[in-house]
């Protein structure tokens, strides 16, 4: 293959990975207005439960016609480790940011879709914190720069009255929680080399779905939250259409597919569509976005950009100043 056919090759890797990350954030975008209607039914760990059962059903199908009983092997991978970050992904994710959500009520989804969108530098203090090596000192600002976004966001611009709400606190706090878990799960697949992104998705879905369903049932016989009902169930028919196999099945299995093309730490970046797309159908249903709030996403897609634009810049500078 000569040197023009690599590029091309190479290229058109590239845009698939971008197109995949692009896919996956804006139907996960969508996904939080419709939580929005769903919570009003059920609680956010029972749906958690049927929706990746859903989903993993999906993945499971796909993985079996793709690469056959073969892909059930584990090929000396961490089946404990893929347990752990399928419990932390799907369990840690789902609960987290939907529970937050519902407590933020009827800004709960604006509120948590800025927040995905603070993920890429979440990604880049983990990077630093498993590299045991600080971020540069202008990334650092940036993430705060971030930050500031989302309080812009979450308080409406008055600080003030945001304090004297102390239901922001468990809200917020439970939703960055979620967004970590979910940044950890991602940067956790580059370690399953040995695995195609469909089945590192599919085990971690099926390992992650017995910490939810377990969980799901100790908080049920614990009356922290009632048996789902007939009628409740019967109304989340609708939401779980979408959740289960759109932003459950396609969304996540673009994700993986993405990332594994761009690496996690472009990958994430994606997250910044999250907020626009969330932004743009809650005013559809009515919940618009004031001054504000739009100014503090504007923010925190300003943050992650030049972060991004700085970290290309200095990583170029680095291999231009190395010895041959």
């Amino acid at each position: 293959m000569n040197s023009h056919a690599v590029a091309a090759s190479s290229s058109g890797r590239y845009w698939k990975g971008v197109a995949s990350c692009l896919a996956a954030t804006v139907l996960i975008g969508v996904m939080f207005p419709v939580m929005t209607d769903a919570l009003r039914h059920i609680d956010p760990f029972t749906f958690t439960s049927l929706r990746y059962l859903i989903a993993g059903a999906g993945f499971a199908i796909l993985l079996l016609r793709r690469e056959g009983r073969a892909a059930l092997r584990t090929d000396g991978q961490s089946l404990a480790f893929a347990w752990l970050l399928g419990s932390v992904g799907f369990c840690g994710f789902g609960s987290f940011v939907f529970l937050g959500q519902q407590l933020g009520g009827r800004e709960g989804a604006l509120n948590a879709s800025i927040m995905m969108a603070t993920q890429p530098m979440m990604g880049l203090l983990l990077n630093a914190a498993v590299r045991r090596s600080a971020p540069p000192l202008l990334s650092f600002a940036f993430v705060l720069l971030s930050f500031t976004g989302v309080v812009l966001v979450i308080t409406r611009g008055d600080l003030h009255a945001a304090l004297q709400a102390p239901q922001h606190y468990a809200a917020s706090g439970l939703i960055v929680l979620g967004a970590l878990c979910w940044v950890i799960y991602t940067f956790g697949s580059a370690y399953f080399t040995r695995w195609s992104a469909l089945k590192y998705t599919t085990f971690t879905t099926w390992l992650g779905l017995s910490t939810i369903i377990a969980v799901n049932v100790v908080l049920i016989a614990l009356h922290a939250v009632d048996a789902p009902t007939p009628a409740a169930l019967w109304a989340i028919v609708p939401h779980l259409i979408y959740m289960g196999p759109v932003a459950g099945f396609v969304a996540i299995l673009c994700w993986i597919s993405g990332n594994r093309i761009l690496g996690p730490m472009n990958g994430v970046l994606f997250m910044d569509v999250v907020p626009i797309t969330a932004f743009a159908v809650s005013a559809l249903t009515g919940v618009v976005p004031d001054e504000a709030q739009i100014a503090g996403a504007a923010l925190t897609a300003s943050a992650l950009v030049l972060n991004n634009v700085y970290l290309r810049q200095r990583a170029r500078r680095a291999t231009a100043s190395a010895p041959a």
